[in-house]
């Protein structure tokens, strides 16, 4: 019997995450939409989805909380039956001096980005490792595969989530579960807006392809590797950047 598709989306309110849920959804997974403040938003996706015809339930979780990451697993468990795809997408951003760099600051930033993905690949892994089957994406940044000034915390976060998803595709291989991950470029959301239109017009024309990426074009490479047309594929980062760092 084949299992029912459900995915968990993490930080999926706003931004990429939205757009990663909304995919899924129209590819016919249930979907947890989860989101940390933005009840508002998570609840108008879930609207729209549902209206669309999709199954979908917001889920509120601090994913830096491993408590509320099980309850949140356990919610979307109860709705539509266990996680089969984790995006673990969820992450906190912001530029700062290194030197200017607090412990408060740098926690977070660990505890949101690294711990976060940890605490959501730990509660759906048992019921994968079950079946021996299941998919887990995370979702890095160009400046963690390139650094980037001024973002040394983030991209130590991001650096270390390409180690998490090399080594554990090689752990979890044997039991057919993959593990890849999507590293997007400079992408047109919330996040980066407060960078000022004049610094993204001059991030777009460093950009080979002549613009910023938009969710969408994250969602779809998030989709491909979800999908059985990646079924030979694990331990990967699809760097999707319109060739920002070459």
């Amino acid at each position: 019997m084949e299992q029912k598709k459900v995915a968990l989306v993490t930080g999926a309110s706003r931004g990429i995450g939205r757009a990663v849920a909304a995919r899924l959804a129209h590819a016919g997974y249930a979907v947890g939409v989860n989101y940390h403040e933005r009840r508002d938003k998570a609840d108008e996706l879930v609207a729209a989805l549902t209206a669309s015809g999709c199954k979908a339930i917001a889920v509120q979780a601090d994913v830096s909380v491993r408590a509320e990451v099980d309850a949140m697993v356990r919610r979307v468990e109860e709705a539509f039956g266990p996680v089969t795809l984790l995006v673990s997408n969820a992450g906190v951003a912001g530029q700062a001096l290194f030197q200017d760099v607090t412990d408060e600051l740098w926690e977070r930033y660990f505890a949101v980005n690294l711990n976060g993905a940890r605490h959501c690949i730990q509660a759906v892994l048992p019921h994968m490792l079950h079946e021996k089957a299941g998919c887990i994406v995370t979702v890095s940044s160009i400046w963690g595969q390139h650094g980037a000034s001024c973002e040394v915390t983030y991209s130590c976060t991001k650096h270390a989530l390409i180690g998490l998803t090399r080594s554990l595709a090689m752990e979890l291989a044997p039991s057919g579960i993959r593990v890849n991950c999507v590293a997007p470029g400079v992408i047109n959301t919330d996040m980066v807006q407060v960078l000022g239109s004049e610094t993204l017009h001059d991030l777009a024309g460093q950009t080979p392809l002549g613009r910023l990426g938009t969710p969408e074009d994250i969602a779809a490479a998030v989709a491909f590797l979800a999908s059985d047309d990646a079924s030979f594929i694990t331990g990967q980062v699809l760097t999707a950047d319109g060739g920002f760092i070459g």
